[in-house]
């Protein structure tokens, strides 16, 4: 399925957030998530499930200032 990953389209065959977080080789990474601009905390991405055309931000935390 076509999916917009931070701005991008990409063809993903995962079913769940937590699934494209590890193909994306994010699994052990501090990252936030949000899906069709709703942020979805790690205890609910295997739970929430992909759809074609759905928008997913993965963002890592930055230090400075």
């Amino acid at each position: 399925m076509t999916l917009t990953i931070n701005g991008q389209p990409a063809d993903h065959a995962a079913a769940t957030l937590a699934e494209l977080v590890e193909a994306l080789g994010l699994a052990d990474a501090k990252v936030a998530t949000a899906l069709n601009g709703t942020f979805v905390p790690v205890r609910t991405r295997a739970a929430t499930p992909l759809s074609h055309g759905d928008r997913i931000e993965v963002v890592a935390p930055r230090q400075g200032g």
